[in-house]
């Protein structure tokens, strides 16, 4: 049974699509062992505690340093020998020791094509509003294994969504997350727990 740590920022929508899809048998073999959230207020500790889930806010705030929040998160992780790190909207930058510890099991949801609207300062509704002000006619989202980069890692999934022409940011946020993030996160998980995947020359491979 793969052990999931979910980390978050804010809502948790992307968590909610996990904890069905867990409760919906869509996800099997695989079972998240705790939510963890750098926002003390983040609505996705309430999901976490809605679901019977145990949830935990480590946030930089309580700490003199950010090494020692990063080594706080560190050793929760590792001394709960979680098996797969889950960036669920999580807006903090993943230390390298935490990177370097839990290689090719950390994984992560970006919205959109990647390599298109991604990398540093691309997050939130950000992506949407750059996408929109490009003219492009699809996007989407990417699931990716996590690196020392950002958005650099091998790419699990992606899947596509058509912009329609009186899209704004925030329903285009919206419409990626229901077509594609609640559809490829879930799947991704799933594919891990049941050992469907592995990484070779930095590209995932599909095992028949």
């Amino acid at each position: 049974m793969l052990k999931l740590a979910v980390l978050v920022s804010g809502g948790g929508t992307n968590l909610q699509a996990i904890i069905d899809s867990i409760g919906e048998g869509r996800i099997t073999n695989a079972q998240i062992d705790v939510v963890i959230s750098n926002n003390k207020g983040a609505f996705a500790l309430e999901r976490a505690k809605k679901a019977g889930i145990e949830s935990k806010a480590i946030s930089p705030k309580d700490f003199d340093t950010r090494d020692d929040f990063n080594e706080a998160l560190y050793q929760e992780l590792v001394s709960r020998d979680i098996d797969l790190i889950v960036l669920a909207g999580c807006l903090v930058v993943i230390p390298e020791k935490i990177i370097r510890a839990f290689e090719n099991r950390i994984i992560n949801i970006h919205p959109s094509l990647i390599p298109s609207f991604c990398g540093t300062g691309f997050y939130g509704l950000k992506v949407h509003e750059k996408a929109l002000a490009r003219g492009v006619k699809v996007s989407g989202a990417t699931v990716h294994f996590v690196d020392e980069g950002t958005d650099t890692g091998p790419i699990i999934d992606q899947k596509a969504v058509y912009i329609e022409q009186d899209d704004t940011p925030e329903v285009l946020q919206r419409r990626i997350m229901e077509q594609a993030e609640w559809v490829i996160m879930p799947k991704a998980i799933d594919d891990i727990a049941n050992g469907r995947i592995m990484v070779a020359d930095g590209k995932v491979i599909r095992k028949e």
